[in-house]
């Protein structure tokens, strides 16, 4: 399965979570906000030290069903310039069906198939822990968000579901990072917006 954090790097939260993945010994995926890596370059590279992966989020976390496209594409290429793996995700999982062509042509769009909700400030993190405990399958793509909004859940969330990882024996992986590993392409990681792992919400 895949560990996936949004919104970082924060000077706080994304320690936190570096941490509580190595005290388990477990590996995750960031989607970094450009403004976030501007601001914290040295939490952004203790995240690439420790070897997880990381992808685009772009600039200033702009939804694309507000933003005009080209000013979209531009958010994602300004982010891109810092992040360049090849992994994108869309802030509240919004794109255009334009914005998604263009976008699926260089990158992996990657979405989820576990919301944690630790980003609603009305949820606990008990309610949280739950609805993610009951939707947990091995392959699942789980989204958190290391960020202050969601830091009270995710304090609570995240090492009950690192200890439950670990109890079942299921592993996080990095995902792979299609435009940073010298490897060359990687067969199933080079989706289409259609393919990817839940369905983008899109509009025209």
């Amino acid at each position: 399965m895949h560990l996936t954090f949004d919104d970082g790097p924060h000077p706080h939260w994304t320690p936190f979570v570096l941490d509580q993945l190595k005290l388990y010994d477990q590996k995750a995926t960031f989607f970094c906000v450009g403004d976030n890596i501007q601001r914290h370059p040295e939490v952004f590279d203790r995240i690439r030290r420790e070897g997880h992966s990381w992808g685009n989020h772009t600039m200033r976390h702009e939804s694309g069903w507000t933003a005009g496209t080209f000013a979209y594409l531009r958010s994602h290429l300004e982010c891109d310039a810092l992040t360049g793996t090849g992994l994108f995700r869309p802030p509240y999982g919004r794109l255009t069906k334009g914005q998604a062509r263009a976008i699926g042509r260089r990158d992996r769009i990657v979405m989820w198939d576990v919301l944690t909700g630790d980003f609603d400030r009305s949820r606990t993190a008990e309610a949280c822990w739950k609805a993610t405990e009951q939707a947990l399958r091995p392959g699942s793509i789980v989204v958190m968000h290391d960020s202050e909004k969601a830091g009270e859940r995710l304090e609570g969330l995240l090492p009950r579901l690192l200890a439950h990882l670990s109890a079942q024996g299921w592993k996080s992986e990095a995902i792979p990072m299609p435009r940073w590993e010298p490897a060359g392409p990687l067969s199933g990681w080079n989706q289409t917006p259609e393919d990817s792992h839940t369905r983008l919400a899109l509009r025209s």
